[in-house]
């Protein structure tokens, strides 16, 4: 399994700090907000990931990230010259994804909680697996029909009647077809190859798996100011309370043993004094 980062797009709702830098490295809390979907992917054990964004911001992740080898991680990065859509990712990725099934995640989605659904998608995936998140406003969002006993009916893009209060956030599993599929669409109204689409042509051909995500995760979605703040606030408090740390990628790779402990010292050695860094050696300190 493989996994993609889509971290493009205008970011026109995000102006006029849009006009300076993504919004993906924007801070949540104490670290960028590409933290929190990087660390789902590696929770989820997949260590080789792409990141896509645009040629402005590109170097701004390598410069952050490199090659990921610090972290047990093999990264590399492609340009999206457009806000294209979602599906284009598939296209882009044509070369990385190889003969490989892959999971996208949006770079501006969040998941805190329980992520068994997600491991479990990943464990059972056959064709294609997204899921089904209640929320108040689907309008917003692709949103999943059901019948009575829980069978996806049909997938729509942001319906002005939404037929259920179920969202597809933007964690999405395929199989390969996915590729020869996102090459094949035609693009929308909006002049987007749609992701809603894709997960259509699985649902048509019986191959689309819709887990739906009970209570106990947090999906944010921060493609607003507000919903930025609020995000940056909740974690804030969480990593208060706990006194530990969300989305640290580097405390992730040393447990999942994507690293060693001797690759683990050097990486918080090679940081300069700060907060972060004095949280990741009382790490190492109670693993000793």
């Amino acid at each position: 399994m493989k996994g993609i980062i889509l971290a493009g797009g205008s970011g026109s709702r995000m102006y006029p700090i849009s006009q300076v830098y993504s919004k993906q490295l924007t801070l949540i809390y104490d670290k960028p907000l590409i933290y929190y979907p990087l660390s789902v992917l590696m929770l989820g054990g997949i260590k080789e990931i792409l990141i896509i964004s645009n040629e402005e911001t590109i170097p701004s992740y390598q410069k952050l990230f490199k090659d990921g080898s610090n972290l047990g991680l093999s990264i590399e990065y492609v340009v999206q010259s457009a806000p294209n859509g979602i599906a284009e990712a598939f296209i882009l990725g044509d070369k990385f994804i190889g003969n490989d099934s892959v999971t996208l995640i949006l770079g501006d989605n969040i998941f805190y909680g329980n992520l068994d659904f997600f491991y479990k998608g990943i464990k059972n995936n056959s064709g294609a697996t997204v899921f089904g998140y209640r929320v108040n406003d689907p309008e917003r969002y692709g949103v999943v029909e059901f019948d009575k006993d829980g069978k996806a009916l049909s997938i729509e893009e942001k319906p002005q009647n939404p037929k259920s209060k179920f969202a597809v956030p933007g964690l999405y599993i395929y199989n390969n077809e996915v590729v020869n599929i996102s090459k094949n669409l035609k693009p929308s109204s909006r002049g987007e190859l749609e992701i809603t689409d894709v997960n259509t042509t699985y649902l048509t051909k019986g191959k689309l798996r819709v887990e739906k995500i009970g209570r106990g995760l947090a999906w944010l979605d921060t493609g607003t100011p507000e919903s930025l703040l609020q995000a940056s606030n909740f974690f804030g408090t969480i990593e208060d309370r706990q006194g530990l740390k969300v989305a640290c990628i580097e405390e992730i790779a040393y447990y999942m043993h994507f690293i060693s402990k001797e690759q683990f010292k050097e990486v918080i050695q090679l940081m300069p004094k700060c907060q972060y860094k004095n949280y990741l050696e009382n790490i190492l300190a109670d693993a000793e």
